[in-house]
């Protein structure tokens, strides 16, 4: 039961802030946008979620996370729904911030509650379901979601998503159960294990090599979630009707490599083989070969071609998303929220980049080439954080006293 809420709660999470994605080109007529304008629109949601993934974290980590998320969860269901109200740049603007407000308990309280409930060679398979709803999300509301805004305008889509998110907070008050507050469970639930500062996570290098990979991630993962609908009608001339359909396949790919890659971590881990060396082979493998596609799909003469090589970037990119938030609980243990904060905070820094950069790259050349290109370094980038920072994936010894 926990897992399916969970699973749903990103599903809806996502679907929520993906949708603005597939609404933009008509907020752009009504609202006479720029590209620039649009890109600080698509970028605005990630300004509070990023920056209050620490204190997300900390509240976690420190009261009933059952109801952290809940509160969480009812802020961003309000926020959806009120978008579809709104009536200039300005309030747009403001709806996107309280989204992100409310978003940004979420990968704080899941990656606590999987490091409580889930021991190691489970948390792969876990994982990589929450993260198929992450992908899955993204490609509902860029199907369903098109073809409502094709069908309705762009204000139903948003009001419908608001109240429908709703529901979800009836099974999770009523069945999931609260946490003991002095219960700082880790993997091995019989251990007690003392609660690491927010400052001592902070001193460990892995904790940066985790975040500069998940800033990698983010920068590609926002950059294709709010830019490829636009791409695909611009640059190969789709309308929205097959831009809904052909947009939504790459995230669909992805959340099936997930499933796959997350489960084939865990059998292997399960047979006696290392987390450090599976989980960061198939994690790292993927995020370079998710480069190679990227610029390899940018320089497809063919919109068919194009299409296959994203869908191969995106399965590939979920070899990767797979086993990233596995390899941070592993290590964290009882400081999965602190830890998890620090890392989205800094992850989502690049979705607060990517869009921006994406807009002004497009605006300044008429052409989205550098875009691609500027994706595909960071990801490079990213790769070599976590080989050079990231650890062996085993839990750090809190109680020993960390380098400054």
């Amino acid at each position: 039961m926990l897992l399916a809420l969970l699973v749903l709660s990103i599903l809806v999470n996502y679907i929520d802030r993906g949708a603005l994605s597939v609404a933009v080109p008509s907020m752009e007529l009504e609202f006479s946008l720029t590209d620039s304008q649009k890109g600080l629109l698509l970028s605005a949601f990630f300004w509070t979620y990023a920056l209050l993934q620490l204190p997300a974290g900390w509240l976690v980590d420190r009261y009933d996370v059952k109801w952290v998320y809940a509160g969480g969860y009812l802020i961003w269901t309000i926020a959806t729904a009120l978008t579809g109200f709104v009536n200039g740049f300005v309030l747009l603007i403001a709806a996107r911030l309280l989204l992100g407000i409310g978003e940004s308990a979420a990968y704080p309280a899941i990656s606590r509650l999987i490091v409580e409930n889930y021991p190691e060679h489970q948390r792969g398979t876990a994982n990589s379901l929450i993260d198929a709803g992450t992908k899955i999300g993204p490609a509902l509301s860029i199907l369903a979601g098109g073809l409502l805004v094709d069908q309705f305008g762009w204000r139903p889509l948003f009001i419908v998503l608001g109240l429908g998110g709703f529901f979800w907070l009836v099974p999770w008050v009523r069945w999931i159960p609260s946490r003991p507050k002095q219960d700082y469970a880790t993997a091995t639930p019989s251990e007690a294990v003392e609660r690491p500062s927010t400052v001592q996570v902070l001193l460990t290098p892995s904790v940066w090599g985790t975040s500069l990979g998940m800033f990698a991630l983010g920068y590609v993962w926002y950059f294709l979630l709010t830019w490829l609908p636009s791409y695909l009608m611009d640059v190969h001339k789709y309308d929205l009707k097959a831009t809904a359909v052909l947009a939504a396949l790459p995230f669909l790919a992805m959340a099936g490599s997930s499933v796959v890659s997350g489960w084939t971590a865990d059998r292997l881990i399960a047979r006696g083989g290392s987390p450090t060396l599976v989980r960061k082979g198939i994690a790292l493998g993927g995020f370079l070969l998710a480069a190679g596609l990227l610029v390899a799909a940018s320089l497809a003469s063919s919109s068919t071609v194009c299409v296959i090589l994203l869908i191969a970037t995106c399965c590939a990119l979920g070899m990767f998303t797979a086993n990233v938030w596995a390899m941070t609980q592993t290590m964290a243990g009882p400081a999965a929220g602190s830890w998890t904060g620090i890392q989205n905070c800094i992850g989502n820094m690049g979705g607060i980049t990517s869009p921006l950069v994406a807009g002004w790259t497009v605006e300044a050349s008429g052409s989205y080439q550098t875009a691609f290109y500027a994706a595909a370094i960071v990801m490079t980038l990213g790769t070599a954080a976590y080989l050079t920072m990231v650890g062996p994936i085993q839990p750090v010894p809190w109680k020993q006293e960390l380098p400054g």
